[in-house]
């Protein structure tokens, strides 16, 4: 009888859980993989490396500090043991900072123990790119201290033994507060959210000099931090797709990682969202930057389909850009925003130069993709727009900037761009236009200058307590400044917080972007020497230039595995190269 019931029972439950089922919305349905979106990123748990700072050293209100710093399970437990203590109930309120060593992007992890009550803890949390950005306040209007893009000052409540996750920033640094009196916080564990995308660095690079070879893995870093679902301009701000800070940034994934997904989803998004006559990002210059990006990405990778799939746009984008040449020859693009880079933005004579020799540079460019995609029409009518704007050549006006594009476009002697660039050294060097600086520089033959610039300019970033390149930096802000991994001493002056400009105001200003990581291809291109002659990497030429180096060595990945180079300077000069690479691909020299 028990049986015969349980068996009905059962029926009953099953018929049910059936019509149930049936009434769910589609949110539960089985199958919304049609709906759903997959991350192409990872995350690692990062204890942090060490306690910067505490409010309290007397053991009343913060105990047992150090525990933070191991390694955790991310667990919960009831074993009440190896718990650092925050207590209010004392005077003040207690506060820590602690160093993850190096810059994330991600958020935070905070295990929680039991508290008293039961009831849920309140805390201010702030994160910072570096130590004085976590110790500073929203409301400080003369540092700049923000929460544009990505919040990184917020108070919230964790809960009675558990775990709480929070926060989508870029940061080295966290600062974490006790916001109400009487409170006790005993905390398990407090982790680095670290997401990334899990790649190998299929490329390498490394010389005599181990500050060039920290200088090109930090870009490379850079860069593979800004890797998110898309390819971002900064893991703090802007977190967006910026079409022009891109040319570095996938310069740079061709030397370090080959073909990653994150650059032709990054390039379709910007012109799906961009329909024609609109500039991408509103720039009129970063719609240029799109067709040289597309331009080196097919030589890297060969994938002429892909190519294909913007036929259409192309040719719209060139024609629209052929329209604004006006009848002194000139760039006529004052339907956008006229930009270059930052530096420069209020320099218009320099504008010019830039634009016009970007027009020159992409027109070029787009030509030689319609003859890819078997449009000879409308390639003959880029180059008829190229020889008329070659009879125009605007001034470089002692602008590094114009200078570089103008050398670059073919539209200035070289050496007399050098000499341009050369003037005071990396004074009005840009962290962004400093790669066409030194592209500049190599044109001219100068790959020594170029070495010992980026020593100057990339070089005393690190020296400051840098794991990844910043939006900008200008060498005038050296003297007397603090380390970005320390407080700041009375008496100095804070690198982060007092300086910037424009959009790069105080704290406000990027510690990680990818721009600035243009050292690396640069290093791999020249120095190493890897020049792509043939679509898809399928001949390669090798033309190391040493300069003051006794040698350089390293990787390239190509879409058929990784070329091995090794170059040593012998006694007499000379340079012996050794070369390893896949049976596709041709190297000459």
């Amino acid at each position: 009888m028990m049986m015969k019931n349980l068996t009905i029972f059962s029926l009953l439950f099953l018929s049910i859980h059936t019509i149930v089922k049936a009434q769910l919305p589609p949110v539960f349905s089985a199958d919304r993989s049609s709906q759903s979106r997959k991350e192409e990123t990872v995350r690692r748990y990062l204890p942090p490396v060490r306690v910067l700072w505490q409010s309290d050293h007397t053991g009343e209100q913060i105990k047992n500090v150090a525990t933070l710093l191991k390694k955790g399970t991310g667990q919960a437990d009831l074993s009440g043991k190896n718990l650092c203590i925050l207590s209010s109930k004392g005077k003040g309120k207690p506060g820590i900072l602690l160093d993850f060593g190096k810059e994330l992007h991600g958020g935070l992890q905070i295990v929680t123990d039991q508290s008293n009550g039961g009831k849920p803890i309140k805390i201010r949390v702030r994160f910072g790119e570096s130590a004085s950005e976590a110790m500073s306040d929203i409301a400080d209007t003369a540092k700049n201290a923000t929460n544009d893009h990505a919040m990184r000052d917020m108070i919230v409540s964790v809960p009675w033994l558990g775990k709480l996750e929070i926060g989508n920033t870029g940061f080295r640094f966290v600062r974490i507060d006790l916001v109400d009196d009487q409170a006790v916080l005993k905390l398990k564990e407090v982790n680095a959210i670290f997401i990334f995308r899990d790649i190998p660095y299929t490329g390498s690079f490394k010389c005599s000099d181990t500050l060039l070879n920290k200088i090109w893995m930090t870009g490379a870093y850079t860069v593979h931090l800004n890797m998110q679902d898309y390819l971002w301009d900064g893991i703090k701000r802007d977190r967006l797709a910026w079409v022009g800070d891109m040319h570095p940034e996938t310069s740079t994934i061709a030397a370090v990682f080959g073909y990653n997904n994150v650059v032709p989803k990054t390039m379709d998004f910007a012109r799906d969202i961009t329909p024609l006559p609109s500039y991408m990002n509103g720039m009129v210059s970063y719609s240029m930057w799109w067709v040289l990006i597309q331009h080196d990405w097919y030589m890297h990778n060969g994938n002429l389909n892909y190519l294909q799939q913007q036929k259409s746009y192309l040719q719209q984008l060139l024609k629209h850009y052929i329209s604004k040449i006006d009848d002194t020859n000139s760039e006529a693009l004052n339907d956008g925003t006229r930009f270059i880079d930052w530096p420069s933005s209020e320099d218009k004579p320099a504008i010019h130069a830039g634009l016009h020799s970007m027009l020159v540079m992409t027109l070029s460019t787009g030509a030689d993709l319609l003859d890819l995609l078997k449009d000879p029409a409308t390639a003959k009518q880029c180059r008829d727009a190229v020889a008329r704007l070659k009879k125009h050549v605007p001034d470089a006006q002692h602008s590094k900037q114009a200078a570089a594009l103008l050398s670059l476009s073919g539209l200035m002697p070289a050496a007399k761009a050098n000499e341009v660039i050369s003037e005071n050294g990396v004074k009005d060097y840009s962290t962004f236009f400093g790669y066409y600086m030194l592209q500049a520089k190599a044109k001219a033959g100068d790959y020594q200058g170029g070495i010992n610039d980026i020593r100057n300019y990339w070089g005393p970033m690190l020296a400051l307590g840098a794991t990844t390149f910043w939006e900008d930096f200008n060498i005038d802000w050296l003297p007397n400044s603090s380390r970005i991994d320390e407080l700041v001493p009375e008496g100095k002056k804070d690198i982060h917080g007092d300086y910037g400009a424009y959009c790069y105001k105080g704290f406000r200003h990027s510690l990680a972007h990818g721009w600035a990581s243009g050292p690396t291809p640069w290093l791999t291109e020249h120095v190493l020497g890897v020049q792509v002659v043939e679509p898809g990497c399928r001949v390669i030429r090798l033309k190391p230039n040493l300069g003051d180096l006794t040698f350089a060595e390293g990787t390239f990945p190509t879409p058929y595995g990784v070329v091995k180079i090794k170059h040593v300077k012998l006694k007499n000069g000379k340079i012996e190269t050794t070369v390893k690479a896949p049976a596709s691909v041709k190297v000459i020299r």
